[in-house]
């Protein structure tokens, strides 16, 4: 397997020089160039053609949002946004980003965010990413989301975890991020717990796909999932959690 080039653009030079660092302790990845502003960022996005981009919505000339909007469709990199500022959430899905991370960026949420870009980037040529969704999949529950083309209804059974963004929710699947307009409460009243459990205010997992459980130290815990994202677990769902692990 090739090394993923990633270049990477901010114009703030402690962000950059964090990501890079952040970068050197991820397998199967070269940094294969910066850029501090939109203008630099589409130069280098040209001569360099790198397979991923990590970018900074707010720069001088042109921000992220509409170089990631003014991309040629082929060959077009993968878009992680990187930024210190949820609202910009919705544009960043409506231009078919990978992921959206907030600063400071953590390493298990930018690494997960990588392997995400990296398979959506072996997925390319396929036509419908559905496609080889087994029958009995396709019948499952589903919640219809917003994409750049449209809607697109997304099997429950997809998605491996859901993170809030503000009055959005962010549901996680193996390939990419969707964002959706709902609150936590509500889709705690849509989502089946057999299959999506809530295990903080601000996030539900599937317990299937739970890798380790970290001990934090006076009853708190978290749980590491199969794609390498950490997610807290609040102190009022800890008994649960274990219970539904079988660690009670």
């Amino acid at each position: 397997m090739s090394a993923l080039r990633i270049l990477l653009v901010d114009d703030e030079p402690l962000a950059l020089r964090r990501l890079d660092t952040l970068f050197g302790d991820i397998d199967d990845v070269v940094v294969v160039g910066t850029a501090a502003t939109g203008g630099e960022a589409e130069r280098q996005i040209a001569a360099l053609q790198p397979d991923l981009v990590m970018l900074d919505i707010s720069m001088p000339q042109k921000s992220g949002i509409r170089v990631a909007a003014d991309l040629a469709a082929d060959p077009r990199p993968e878009i992680i946004f990187v930024t210190a500022f949820e609202q910009y959430a919705p544009d960043a899905f409506e231009v078919d980003a990978a992921d959206y991370l907030l600063k400071p960026v953590r390493f298990d949420r930018l690494r997960q965010a990588v392997e995400r870009a990296r398979r959506r980037r072996t997925m390319r040529d396929a036509e419908n990413r559905l496609a080889g969704m087994a029958p009995a999949e396709v019948r499952d529950a589903a919640i219809w989301v917003q994409v750049p083309s449209g809607n697109l209804r997304l099997p429950v059974a997809q998605i491996e975890w859901v993170e809030a963004a503000r009055d959005y929710v962010l549901f996680h699947t193996s390939t990419r991020s969707y964002i959706h307009r709902i609150s936590m409460t509500a889709l705690e009243d849509v989502l089946d717990p057999e299959q999506l459990m809530r295990v903080h205010r601000s996030s539900f997992i599937r317990p299937a796909l739970v890798k380790a459980v970290q001990r934090l130290g006076k009853g708190l815990i978290a749980l590491e999932m199969e794609d390498g994202a950490v997610v807290q677990v609040g102190p009022s769902y800890v008994r649960a959690v274990l219970d539904r692990l079988g660690l009670a």
